[in-house]
Formats: structure tokens, C-alpha cells, sequence
């Protein structure tokens, strides 16, 4: 990658996007934005007591990290969120249209069993199927590369540092 790019880390909830998003972003030189931090209070609340949010709870959301990607044009910015639908990614798109997505994608076991492991996040393990059915992997036509969370966090970041590089732009 020549220039500064916003990438957004995106995946199921285990992933490991408040993990290697950090990492990537200081890889990168840029500054990291935690994509739940931009959620509002009824969103978090919604998922603590185990429900779904909907697309009319993700808009607002999807919007403020769009907003924060715009912002970020032209400087780059690492920035985490599910994206888990093409939509998603789209709206994310309609508001910085240079963004770059990461998808972290593994094993559903391995993906649990992190999830079941870390303290102090909002979102259920309980959550984690409606994740996987709500998952719509990038497309050809989408600006971004998966890369497999199996290893340690350094080596999923080495991963993604290699596959961002390889990207024509």
C-alpha cells in the first residue's frame, strides 16, 4: 500500500478485530479506532442481553465509523467493525469510498473457544451463530483481502501486512 489507507478489520465476534486492529494500525504508522466504541447505548444494550441487532440498530453505527473513515481519507486509520453484510460494507464504503477491508475469518471452534476465553466484551457467545448467518464473505468486486486468525496475534498481523501489500492500488 503506497498511501495511506483506512482499513477496516472486519469479522465474526471473536475474530480478533480489537486484537490485531491495534497491532495492524501501529504496523501501518496510523491511528486505531475501536469500531464498538462508536455504537451507541441501546445497541450495547441490546447485545448484552443477548439479541441481535438489526439493520435499522447497525445504520447510526455503520454512519459513525463511516463518518470516522472519512475523516481519516488520505491520512489512513485502522478501524474495527463486523461489516458482516455487503450492505454494511457498503454504506461504509458510501462514506469513504477508499476504505480497505481485512476480513479475519477462521474456524467456528477456534472463534468460540477465544470468545468463551476474554473478559469484559458485551457480546454473548450465544450471539455467535446469528454472526455466522448474518456473514456475507467479501466479494471480488470488494477492495480487501481475508487472512486466517489461526497462530498468535503477530502472526495474523504479519498475514495481513503481506495480503495489504499485495493489494493493487
Amino acid at each position: 500500500m503506497n498511501t495511506p489507507h483506512v482499513v477496516v478489520v472486519m469479522g465474526v465476534a471473536g475474530t480478533g478485530k480489537t486484537t490485531i486492529g491495534p497491532l495492524l494500525a501501529q504496523r501501518l504508522g496510523v491511528p486505531y479506532a475501536e469500531g464498538d466504541d462508536f455504537h451507541p447505548e441501546a445497541n450495547i444494550a441490546k447485545m448484552t442481553a443477548g439479541t441481535p441487532l438489526t439493520d435499522e440498530d447497525r445504520w447510526p453505527w455503520l454512519d459513525a465509523i463511516g463518518a470516522w473513515a472519512h475523516g481519516r481519507a488520505g491520512l489512513g486509520g485502522v478501524v474495527s467493525s463486523s461489516a458482516l453484510k455487503r450492505s454494511y460494507r457498503d454504506r461504509l464504503r458510501s462514506a469513504a469510498p477508499e476504505v480497505v477491508f481485512v476480513h479475519l475469518t477462521g474456524e467456528r471452534q477456534l472463534i468460540e473457544d477465544r470468545m468463551s476465553h476474554r473478559q469484559g466484551h458485551f457480546m454473548p457467545t450465544a450471539l455467535l451463530d446469528s454472526q455466522f448467518a448474518t456473514l456475507q464473505p467479501l466479494q471480488a468486486d470488494e477492495t480487501g483481502v481475508a487472512v486466517d486468525v489461526s497462530g498468535s496475534p503477530e502472526e495474523i498481523t504479519d498475514r495481513a501486512v503481506t495480503a495489504l501489500s499485495g493489494l493493487d492500488r
